[in-house]
Protein backbone atom coordinates (compact mmCIF):
# COMPACT_ATOMS: atom_id res chain seq x y z
CA UNK A 1 0.00 0.00 0.00
CA UNK A 2 1.46 3.14 -1.22
CA UNK A 3 2.22 5.45 1.94
CA UNK A 4 0.95 9.29 2.02
CA UNK A 5 4.27 10.82 0.95
CA UNK A 6 4.38 8.83 -2.06
CA UNK A 7 1.04 9.87 -2.55
CA UNK A 8 1.69 13.35 -2.41
CA UNK A 9 4.56 12.85 -4.67
CA UNK A 10 2.20 11.50 -6.97
CA UNK A 11 -0.14 14.38 -7.42
CA UNK A 12 2.22 16.55 -7.20
CA UNK A 13 3.81 15.26 -10.36
CA UNK A 14 -0.22 14.68 -11.84
CA UNK A 15 -0.20 18.23 -11.26
CA UNK A 16 3.00 19.51 -12.53
CA UNK A 17 2.43 17.91 -15.72
CA UNK A 18 -0.97 19.30 -15.72
CA UNK A 19 0.44 22.46 -15.62
CA UNK A 20 3.38 22.39 -18.10
CA UNK A 21 1.08 20.64 -20.67
CA UNK A 22 0.23 22.61 -23.88
CA UNK A 23 -2.79 25.09 -23.81
CA UNK A 24 -4.66 24.82 -27.12
CA UNK A 25 -6.50 27.89 -28.06
CA UNK A 26 -10.09 27.73 -29.35
CA UNK A 27 -9.94 27.66 -33.03
CA UNK A 28 -9.98 30.86 -35.19
CA UNK A 29 -13.22 31.73 -36.69
CA UNK A 30 -14.18 31.58 -40.14
CA UNK A 31 -15.53 34.47 -42.02
CA UNK A 32 -17.29 34.52 -45.45
CA UNK A 33 -18.52 37.12 -47.78
CA UNK A 34 -22.50 35.87 -48.81
CA UNK A 35 -23.70 37.55 -51.84
CA UNK A 36 -27.59 37.34 -53.09
CA UNK A 37 -29.35 37.97 -56.31
CA UNK A 38 -31.44 40.70 -56.87
CA UNK A 39 -34.95 40.27 -56.11
CA UNK A 40 -38.13 41.56 -57.43
CA UNK A 41 -39.42 44.01 -54.96
CA UNK A 42 -37.72 47.29 -55.84
CA UNK A 43 -35.71 47.51 -52.83
CA UNK A 44 -34.09 43.99 -53.76
CA UNK A 45 -33.35 45.31 -57.17
CA UNK A 46 -29.50 45.78 -56.16
CA UNK A 47 -28.82 42.47 -54.57
CA UNK A 48 -27.48 41.93 -51.35
CA UNK A 49 -24.36 41.14 -49.44
CA UNK A 50 -23.72 39.96 -46.03
CA UNK A 51 -20.94 38.19 -43.68
CA UNK A 52 -20.82 34.73 -42.49
CA UNK A 53 -19.05 33.33 -39.14
CA UNK A 54 -18.79 30.34 -38.46
CA UNK A 55 -16.74 29.15 -35.08
CA UNK A 56 -17.08 26.00 -33.19
CA UNK A 57 -19.78 24.86 -31.10
CA UNK A 58 -22.12 27.77 -32.21
CA UNK A 59 -24.43 27.97 -34.93
CA UNK A 60 -23.40 30.18 -38.18
CA UNK A 61 -24.45 32.97 -37.54
CA UNK A 62 -25.25 36.12 -40.66
CA UNK A 63 -24.11 39.52 -40.28
CA UNK A 64 -26.71 41.72 -41.82
CA UNK A 65 -26.50 45.45 -42.83
CA UNK A 66 -29.24 45.78 -45.01
CA UNK A 67 -32.03 46.02 -42.38
CA UNK A 68 -34.72 48.95 -42.22
CA UNK A 69 -38.33 49.38 -40.86
CA UNK A 70 -40.95 50.65 -42.74
CA UNK A 71 -42.37 51.38 -38.56
CA UNK A 72 -39.20 53.07 -37.63
CA UNK A 73 -40.51 56.66 -36.89
CA UNK A 74 -40.37 59.58 -39.58
CA UNK A 75 -39.18 57.03 -42.18
CA UNK A 76 -40.74 58.31 -45.32
CA UNK A 77 -39.98 62.08 -44.14
CA UNK A 78 -36.11 60.64 -43.43
CA UNK A 79 -36.31 58.85 -46.90
CA UNK A 80 -37.25 62.12 -48.79
CA UNK A 81 -34.91 64.09 -46.83
CA UNK A 82 -31.93 61.26 -47.68
CA UNK A 83 -31.28 60.73 -43.45
CA UNK A 84 -32.70 57.25 -43.85
CA UNK A 85 -31.47 54.62 -40.77
CA UNK A 86 -30.10 51.22 -41.85
CA UNK A 87 -29.09 48.77 -38.63
CA UNK A 88 -26.92 45.83 -38.84
CA UNK A 89 -28.72 42.76 -37.93
CA UNK A 90 -27.47 38.90 -36.75
CA UNK A 91 -29.71 35.38 -37.89
CA UNK A 92 -28.87 31.83 -38.10
CA UNK A 93 -27.51 30.87 -41.54
CA UNK A 94 -30.07 28.15 -42.09
CA UNK A 95 -33.08 30.76 -41.30
CA UNK A 96 -31.40 33.41 -44.14
CA UNK A 97 -31.04 30.50 -46.59
CA UNK A 98 -34.38 29.71 -46.55
CA UNK A 99 -35.50 32.93 -47.04
CA UNK A 100 -33.58 33.79 -49.89
CA UNK A 101 -34.35 30.42 -51.29
CA UNK A 102 -38.35 30.69 -50.99
CA UNK A 103 -37.94 34.10 -53.18
CA UNK A 104 -36.35 31.95 -56.00
CA UNK A 105 -32.57 34.18 -55.42
CA UNK A 106 -29.41 32.59 -55.79
CA UNK A 107 -26.81 32.30 -52.93
CA UNK A 108 -23.11 32.35 -53.02
CA UNK A 109 -20.28 32.15 -50.39
CA UNK A 110 -16.95 33.10 -50.48
CA UNK A 111 -14.60 31.81 -47.64
CA UNK A 112 -12.33 34.47 -47.09
CA UNK A 113 -7.99 33.19 -46.68
CA UNK A 114 -7.36 35.66 -43.06
CA UNK A 115 -4.81 34.83 -40.56
CA UNK A 116 -5.87 34.10 -37.26
CA UNK A 117 -5.17 37.35 -35.86
CA UNK A 118 -7.61 38.59 -39.04
CA UNK A 119 -10.27 36.27 -38.31
CA UNK A 120 -10.75 37.12 -34.89
CA UNK A 121 -10.13 40.60 -35.64
CA UNK A 122 -13.13 40.95 -37.94
CA UNK A 123 -15.21 38.52 -36.20
CA UNK A 124 -15.06 40.60 -33.12
CA UNK A 125 -16.00 43.76 -34.82
CA UNK A 126 -18.99 42.36 -36.34
CA UNK A 127 -19.95 41.49 -32.75
CA UNK A 128 -19.36 44.83 -31.21
CA UNK A 129 -20.85 46.68 -34.32
CA UNK A 130 -24.07 44.28 -33.81
CA UNK A 131 -24.84 45.47 -30.13
CA UNK A 132 -28.10 48.26 -30.04
CA UNK A 133 -25.94 50.87 -29.06
CA UNK A 134 -23.37 50.35 -31.96
CA UNK A 135 -26.01 49.00 -35.00
CA UNK A 136 -27.64 52.14 -36.45
CA UNK A 137 -25.47 53.44 -39.43
CA UNK A 138 -26.63 56.21 -41.47
CA UNK A 139 -27.44 55.10 -44.96
CA UNK A 140 -26.61 55.78 -48.64
CA UNK A 141 -27.30 54.18 -51.78
CA UNK A 142 -24.07 55.12 -53.48
CA UNK A 143 -21.27 55.12 -50.43
CA UNK A 144 -23.01 53.10 -47.18
CA UNK A 145 -25.45 50.08 -47.78
CA UNK A 146 -25.05 46.26 -47.18
CA UNK A 147 -22.42 46.07 -49.55
CA UNK A 148 -20.16 48.67 -48.67
CA UNK A 149 -20.63 48.16 -45.13
CA UNK A 150 -19.45 44.49 -45.24
CA UNK A 151 -16.51 45.82 -47.92
CA UNK A 152 -15.13 47.96 -45.40
CA UNK A 153 -15.70 45.64 -42.92
CA UNK A 154 -12.98 43.42 -44.82
CA UNK A 155 -10.99 45.95 -45.31
CA UNK A 156 -10.54 46.72 -41.88
CA UNK A 157 -9.54 43.59 -41.13
CA UNK A 158 -6.75 43.53 -43.90
CA UNK A 159 -5.54 47.08 -42.88
CA UNK A 160 -6.23 48.36 -45.90
CA UNK A 161 -5.21 46.40 -48.45
CA UNK A 162 -8.88 45.44 -50.08
CA UNK A 163 -8.88 49.13 -51.01
CA UNK A 164 -5.99 49.57 -52.12
CA UNK A 165 -6.21 46.42 -54.63
CA UNK A 166 -9.61 47.80 -55.71
CA UNK A 167 -8.84 51.62 -56.27
CA UNK A 168 -6.16 50.67 -59.10
CA UNK A 169 -8.54 48.29 -61.04
CA UNK A 170 -10.82 50.23 -63.06
CA UNK A 171 -14.63 49.14 -62.84
CA UNK A 172 -16.96 48.41 -65.88
CA UNK A 173 -19.05 51.34 -65.23
CA UNK A 174 -21.35 54.60 -63.07
CA UNK A 175 -23.47 55.05 -60.68
CA UNK A 176 -26.30 55.70 -63.03
CA UNK A 177 -25.27 53.02 -65.53
CA UNK A 178 -25.50 50.54 -62.33
CA UNK A 179 -29.04 52.03 -61.51
CA UNK A 180 -30.34 51.79 -65.32
CA UNK A 181 -29.28 48.04 -65.35
CA UNK A 182 -30.22 46.53 -62.21
CA UNK A 183 -34.00 48.72 -62.32
CA UNK A 184 -34.72 47.67 -65.84
CA UNK A 185 -37.04 44.63 -65.10
CA UNK A 186 -39.04 48.13 -63.68
CA UNK A 187 -39.18 51.05 -66.46
CA UNK A 188 -40.99 53.49 -64.83
CA UNK A 189 -38.97 53.45 -61.33
CA UNK A 190 -36.03 53.34 -63.45
CA UNK A 191 -37.46 56.20 -65.69
CA UNK A 192 -37.96 58.28 -62.15
CA UNK A 193 -34.45 57.91 -60.74
CA UNK A 194 -32.75 58.39 -64.15
CA UNK A 195 -34.42 61.54 -64.35
CA UNK A 196 -33.65 62.61 -61.08
CA UNK A 197 -30.08 61.57 -60.61
CA UNK A 198 -27.36 65.00 -61.77
CA UNK A 199 -23.92 64.65 -63.18
CA UNK A 200 -21.98 63.57 -60.02
CA UNK A 201 -23.34 60.00 -60.83
CA UNK A 202 -21.27 59.99 -63.79
CA UNK A 203 -17.51 59.24 -63.48
CA UNK A 204 -15.73 56.03 -63.95
CA UNK A 205 -16.18 54.21 -61.10
CA UNK A 206 -13.20 52.31 -60.12
CA UNK A 207 -13.86 48.33 -58.47
CA UNK A 208 -13.97 50.06 -54.96
CA UNK A 209 -16.37 52.12 -55.57
CA UNK A 210 -18.47 49.70 -58.04
CA UNK A 211 -18.74 47.36 -55.09
CA UNK A 212 -21.94 49.26 -53.95
CA UNK A 213 -23.64 46.79 -56.13
CA UNK A 214 -22.57 43.10 -54.42
CA UNK A 215 -22.33 41.15 -57.25
CA UNK A 216 -19.58 43.15 -58.50
CA UNK A 217 -18.14 43.44 -54.93
CA UNK A 218 -17.78 39.37 -55.03
CA UNK A 219 -16.75 39.46 -58.76
CA UNK A 220 -14.02 41.93 -57.66
CA UNK A 221 -13.01 39.67 -54.64
CA UNK A 222 -11.93 36.66 -56.73
CA UNK A 223 -9.38 39.02 -57.97
CA UNK A 224 -7.33 39.54 -55.22
CA UNK A 225 -4.58 38.81 -53.71
CA UNK A 226 -3.08 39.16 -50.35
CA UNK A 227 -0.02 38.89 -48.40
CA UNK A 228 0.38 35.40 -47.36
CA UNK A 229 2.12 36.19 -43.95
CA UNK A 230 5.57 34.16 -44.58
CA UNK A 231 7.30 37.20 -44.65
CA UNK A 232 9.05 36.00 -48.14
CA UNK A 233 6.89 38.43 -50.36
CA UNK A 234 4.21 35.84 -51.32
CA UNK A 235 0.65 36.31 -51.73
CA UNK A 236 -2.25 34.01 -51.68
CA UNK A 237 -6.10 34.81 -53.18
CA UNK A 238 -8.66 36.54 -50.70
CA UNK A 239 -11.20 34.23 -51.63
CA UNK A 240 -10.11 31.02 -50.27
CA UNK A 241 -13.15 28.65 -51.73
CA UNK A 242 -16.61 29.84 -53.30
CA UNK A 243 -19.93 27.55 -53.32
CA UNK A 244 -23.48 28.05 -54.41
CA UNK A 245 -25.88 27.45 -51.22
CA UNK A 246 -28.97 28.58 -52.86
CA UNK A 247 -29.19 28.20 -57.04
CA UNK A 248 -31.24 30.09 -59.33
CA UNK A 249 -31.39 31.19 -62.51
CA UNK A 250 -32.00 34.95 -62.41
CA UNK A 251 -29.25 36.80 -64.05
CA UNK A 252 -29.23 40.69 -63.77
CA UNK A 253 -28.74 42.42 -67.63
CA UNK A 254 -25.18 42.87 -68.28
CA UNK A 255 -25.66 46.40 -69.36
CA UNK A 256 -28.54 49.80 -68.92
CA UNK A 257 -30.69 49.74 -71.51
CA UNK A 258 -30.51 52.46 -74.59
CA UNK A 259 -33.27 54.98 -74.06
CA UNK A 260 -32.60 57.51 -76.26
CA UNK A 261 -34.63 56.34 -79.64
CA UNK A 262 -37.43 55.43 -77.78
CA UNK A 263 -37.63 58.57 -75.73
CA UNK A 264 -37.39 60.68 -78.74
CA UNK A 265 -40.07 58.90 -80.61
CA UNK A 266 -42.57 59.51 -77.78
CA UNK A 267 -41.00 63.22 -77.72
CA UNK A 268 -41.63 63.78 -81.41
CA UNK A 269 -45.36 62.24 -80.91
CA UNK A 270 -46.72 64.48 -78.18
CA UNK A 271 -45.28 67.30 -80.28
CA UNK A 272 -46.55 66.61 -83.08
CA UNK A 273 -49.93 66.51 -81.40
CA UNK A 274 -49.87 69.64 -79.99
CA UNK A 275 -48.45 71.33 -83.10
CA UNK A 276 -51.35 69.36 -85.23
CA UNK A 277 -53.56 71.12 -82.28
CA UNK A 278 -52.16 74.45 -82.13
CA UNK A 279 -52.55 74.67 -86.22
CA UNK A 280 -56.17 74.15 -85.71
CA UNK A 281 -56.62 76.54 -83.07
CA UNK A 282 -60.01 78.22 -85.18
CA UNK A 283 -61.97 75.37 -83.98
CA UNK A 284 -62.63 75.80 -80.15
CA UNK A 285 -62.12 71.98 -79.46
CA UNK A 286 -58.60 71.98 -81.22
CA UNK A 287 -57.95 75.05 -78.76
CA UNK A 288 -59.52 73.03 -76.07
CA UNK A 289 -57.89 70.19 -76.54
CA UNK A 290 -54.46 72.12 -77.18
CA UNK A 291 -54.79 74.15 -73.50
CA UNK A 292 -55.89 70.76 -72.15
CA UNK A 293 -52.73 68.88 -73.04
CA UNK A 294 -50.14 71.95 -73.11
CA UNK A 295 -51.59 72.41 -69.44
CA UNK A 296 -51.06 68.63 -68.33
CA UNK A 297 -47.43 68.89 -69.62
CA UNK A 298 -46.99 72.36 -67.65
CA UNK A 299 -47.78 70.90 -64.66
CA UNK A 300 -46.04 68.36 -64.88
CA UNK A 301 -43.10 69.77 -66.30
CA UNK A 302 -43.25 72.23 -63.00
CA UNK A 303 -43.79 69.82 -60.67
CA UNK A 304 -40.82 67.40 -61.48
CA UNK A 305 -38.53 70.25 -61.80
CA UNK A 306 -39.81 71.42 -58.02
CA UNK A 307 -38.86 67.63 -56.96
CA UNK A 308 -35.48 68.34 -58.57
CA UNK A 309 -35.03 71.32 -56.89
CA UNK A 310 -35.95 70.44 -53.48
CA UNK A 311 -33.62 66.84 -53.96
CA UNK A 312 -31.07 69.40 -54.75
CA UNK A 313 -31.33 72.16 -52.20
CA UNK A 314 -33.16 70.41 -49.50
CA UNK A 315 -32.07 67.35 -48.67
CA UNK A 316 -29.31 65.16 -48.45
CA UNK A 317 -29.23 63.52 -51.47
CA UNK A 318 -25.80 64.22 -52.91
CA UNK A 319 -26.70 62.61 -56.61
CA UNK A 320 -29.36 65.25 -57.19
CA UNK A 321 -27.35 67.70 -57.40
CA UNK A 322 -27.00 70.49 -59.96
CA UNK A 323 -29.36 67.91 -62.18
CA UNK A 324 -28.86 69.38 -66.06
CA UNK A 325 -32.63 68.36 -66.35
CA UNK A 326 -33.52 70.80 -64.58
CA UNK A 327 -33.24 72.88 -68.02
CA UNK A 328 -36.02 71.13 -69.21
CA UNK A 329 -38.55 71.03 -66.27
CA UNK A 330 -38.64 73.61 -63.51
CA UNK A 331 -41.22 75.50 -61.52
CA UNK A 332 -41.20 78.79 -64.30
CA UNK A 333 -43.38 76.09 -66.19
CA UNK A 334 -46.48 77.43 -63.76
CA UNK A 335 -46.12 80.43 -64.81
CA UNK A 336 -47.48 79.70 -68.17
CA UNK A 337 -50.66 78.05 -67.11
CA UNK A 338 -53.17 81.42 -66.67
CA UNK A 339 -51.71 82.04 -70.51
CA UNK A 340 -52.83 78.56 -71.29
CA UNK A 341 -56.25 79.05 -69.62
CA UNK A 342 -56.69 82.23 -71.64
CA UNK A 343 -55.57 80.35 -75.33
CA UNK A 344 -58.21 77.65 -74.61
CA UNK A 345 -61.15 80.07 -74.78
CA UNK A 346 -59.97 82.72 -77.44
CA UNK A 347 -58.44 82.10 -80.79
CA UNK A 348 -56.26 85.35 -80.09
CA UNK A 349 -55.76 85.78 -76.02
CA UNK A 350 -53.53 88.51 -75.12
CA UNK A 351 -51.18 87.68 -73.47
CA UNK A 352 -49.57 89.16 -70.43
CA UNK A 353 -45.53 90.78 -70.48
CA UNK A 354 -45.09 88.40 -67.66
CA UNK A 355 -46.39 84.65 -69.73
CA UNK A 356 -43.88 86.64 -72.74
CA UNK A 357 -41.42 86.90 -70.46
CA UNK A 358 -41.74 83.36 -68.96
CA UNK A 359 -42.12 81.53 -72.01
CA UNK A 360 -38.92 83.14 -73.54
CA UNK A 361 -36.20 82.06 -70.57
CA UNK A 362 -37.99 78.64 -70.76
CA UNK A 363 -37.25 78.53 -74.27
CA UNK A 364 -33.82 79.62 -74.25
CA UNK A 365 -33.14 76.97 -71.44
CA UNK A 366 -34.70 74.02 -73.30
CA UNK A 367 -32.59 74.62 -76.32
CA UNK A 368 -29.62 74.83 -74.35
CA UNK A 369 -30.31 71.53 -72.58
CA UNK A 370 -29.51 70.12 -76.16
CA UNK A 371 -25.73 71.20 -76.43
CA UNK A 372 -25.41 70.41 -72.52
CA UNK A 373 -26.72 66.76 -72.98
CA UNK A 374 -24.11 66.25 -76.86
CA UNK A 375 -20.66 67.88 -74.47
CA UNK A 376 -21.42 68.30 -71.17
CA UNK A 377 -20.97 65.75 -68.37
CA UNK A 378 -24.71 64.40 -67.48
CA UNK A 379 -25.77 61.68 -70.13
CA UNK A 380 -29.22 63.06 -71.01
CA UNK A 381 -29.16 63.12 -74.43
CA UNK A 382 -32.81 60.58 -74.11
CA UNK A 383 -34.28 63.49 -71.46
CA UNK A 384 -33.78 66.13 -73.91
CA UNK A 385 -35.40 63.90 -76.91
CA UNK A 386 -38.29 63.21 -74.82
CA UNK A 387 -38.91 66.63 -73.07
CA UNK A 388 -37.72 69.17 -75.47
CA UNK A 389 -39.81 68.84 -78.72
CA UNK A 390 -43.00 69.26 -76.51
CA UNK A 391 -41.89 71.61 -74.94
CA UNK A 392 -41.27 73.76 -77.59
CA UNK A 393 -44.76 72.75 -79.39
CA UNK A 394 -46.25 74.12 -75.96
CA UNK A 395 -44.45 77.46 -76.60
CA UNK A 396 -45.12 77.59 -79.99
CA UNK A 397 -48.84 77.22 -79.57
CA UNK A 398 -48.95 80.16 -76.87
CA UNK A 399 -46.74 81.94 -79.74
CA UNK A 400 -49.68 81.45 -82.66
CA UNK A 401 -52.30 82.02 -80.47
CA UNK A 402 -51.63 86.02 -80.45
Amino acid sequence: MPSARGLAAALLALVSSAVAAPVHAQAPPQVSLLTFAPGEIYWQRFGHNALLVREDGVAPQVYNYGIFDFAQENFFLNFARGRMLYRLDVAPLDWTLRQYAAERRWAIEQRLALDDDQARALADFLAWNARPEHADYRYDYFLANCSTKARDAIDRALGGTLRRHLEARPGTGTYRGEVLRLMAPMPSLMAAMDLGLGPRVDPPLDQWAEGFIPQRLMESLREVRVDDGDGDGGTRALVAAERTLVAAAEAPAPAPPALTLPFLCGGLILAGALLLLARAGARAWARGSFALLATLYATLAGLGGLVLLLGWLATDHWSMARNHNLLLIHPLWWGLLPALARRAGSRQPRQTVFARGIAVVIAVASIAALPLALYGTQPNLHWVGLLLPPGLAVLYGLRRGR
